[in-house]
Formats: C-alpha cells, sequence, structure tokens
C-alpha cells in the first residue's frame, strides 16, 4: 500500500522543512509518495524546493535538517519515501495545486497536507486504520472540534466555520463539523470520481459536495489536533474566502 501525501505550498520556506520531516516521520511503516506543488512562491520556497528535494528518493529513512535549514535523508523507521516538487509558473490558489497534485498522484491512499505546521501527520494514523485496516471508510476528515489541542484564535473564524459547516450539512444531509479542515484522507477509488474546478479554497466545499452528492462513499470524521496560526504567522484565508464559500455551497448543490 502507497500512501500520497498532497502538499500546496505557497510562501512557506520558513516552515517546510519542518513540515516534510514530521511528514516523513508519519506512519513509518507505510510507504509514501511526497508531492509537493509550488503555487509560484516568492519567498525563497521555490529555490529551497529545488535544492534539496529534486529526486530524492530513500528506503527505511527519516529526514535530517541542518542548521542552515538544508533537508537531506539519513537511516530511520520510514519504510520508503520519494519526493515529487511540482512547480506553477502563475500562482492559482490553492485549490489550483490540489488539482495539479491529484493528477500526479498514484498511491492507494491520498492526504492532504498543508505546508505549514498547523496540522501534525500523527494524526494519519487512526484516519488509516479506518480505511485500510477496520476497511469502513473511504473518506475520513479530521476535525478540530473533538476535544483534541487545538489553539484559541479568532472567534470570527469559529463561527464562519461553524456556520459553513452548518449550511452543508443542511445542504448535503450530512453531519460532518468541520468541512473546511485541510485533513482529508480518501481512496484511490474516490480520487478517480472527483472533478475539481476550484482554483481557490473553494475547493473545500467543492471536495466535500462531490464527496456527498456521490452517495455512494463511507464517511467518517475524527478528531486531530490544531497548532493554528495568526496572520503574522502566515495565515492566508481571510473573511472574503468565508463570504465565497456560501456562494459554493449553493452553486455545487445545484444539478
Amino acid at each position: 500500500m502507497k500512501l500520497t501525501v498532497l502538499i500546496p505550498c505557497y510562501n512557506e520556506r520558513e516552515t517546510i522543512a519542518a513540515c516534510l520531516e514530521r511528514v516523513v516521520a508519519a506512519v513509518p511503516d507505510v510507504a509514501k509518495e511526497i508531492i509537493i506543488v509550488d503555487d509560484c512562491s516568492r519567498d525563497g520556497t521555490r529555490e529551497w524546493l529545488v535544492q534539496h528535494l529534486n529526486g530524492l528518493a530513500g528506503e527505511q529513512c527519516a529526514v535530517a535538517i541542518s542548521p542552515e535549514g538544508g533537508l537531506t535523508l539519513v537511516p530511520g523507521p520510514a519504510r520508503g519515501v520519494q519526493f515529487r516538487v511540482l512547480y506553477h509558473e502563475h500562482n492559482r490558489g490553492k485549490g489550483g495545486a490540489l488539482q495539479t497534485g491529484l493528477r500526479a498522484a498514484s498511491g492507494d491512499v491520498v492526504v492532504i497536507q498543508d505546508a505549514d505546521l498547523e496540522y501534525d501527520p500523527e494524526d494519519w494514523a487512526q484516519m488509516l486504520d479506518l480505511i485500510c485496516r477496520r476497511r469502513v471508510a473511504d473518506v475520513v476528515y479530521g476535525s478540530r472540534f473533538y476535544g483534541r489541542p487545538h489553539r484559541a484564535l479568532y472567534f470570527h473564524h469559529y463561527m464562519a466555520n461553524r456556520l459553513i459547516s452548518f449550511l452543508f450539512n443542511l445542504l448535503y444531509n450530512q453531519t460532518l463539523s468541520d468541512i473546511e479542515v485541510c485533513y482529508k484522507m480518501f481512496t484511490r477509488e474516490v480520487l478517480e470520481s472527483l472533478s475539481i474546478t476550484a482554483n481557490d479554497f473553494g475547493f473545500e466545499v467543492q471536495f466535500s459536495a462531490q464527496v456527498a452528492l456521490a452517495r455512494r462513499w463511507r464517511i467518517y470524521e475524527m478528531g486531530i489536533s490544531y497548532y493554528g496560526r495568526t496572520y503574522d504567522e502566515g495565515k492566508k484565508i481571510n473573511w472574503k474566502d468565508g463570504v465565497k464559500a456560501l456562494w459554493y455551497l449553493l452553486k455545487y448543490r445545484l444539478p
């Protein structure tokens, strides 16, 4: 079994190395294809990826980060790791980056991972268990509202997220608590059923809409940790994305 990790990346030079260290260390008994899509970064992220990741692959390995911020593979527990880096010549948004990554994915299971440190790949183990060992799920959502560590940040973000999830459930007859969450893990069969066109954060609504409207996928949700960041720390989503999400809820519900 191979797990494809899709990482859309835009101006994350300060966090990408530490993020990849955690990604490689997670579920070490599972071979991983790590696809990073650089969405035309301007802060040195692209140059770092070119320098450190092109063609990088290994067996029984881990990631070592140098004092200068470089990255190499060293002997470790990870069963097998292969990096692929894809580059956009123009910024297309998170959805656009994920479209590129989805087309390139070859794994049996796919998980989406942001390039920052807001999410913990250690949470994948339980998500993967529902799909591969228990075989009860086709899609597993993380939820930041189920009692795991969750950084207290913006009230208006919390209320917007709850509203979007509530309206989604009402329109699509679901019971999900956090459709805007990054962590979505799904099988290859689900991947092949998708037809994503949203280039922005509307990806979250469109993905969820297509999964729900298919009426054949077994959808689960489980609590995950969330180490959110402020706008000063690099957070990108804003109120405009929330307003657009409300429109997307209706747009993707219509035949």
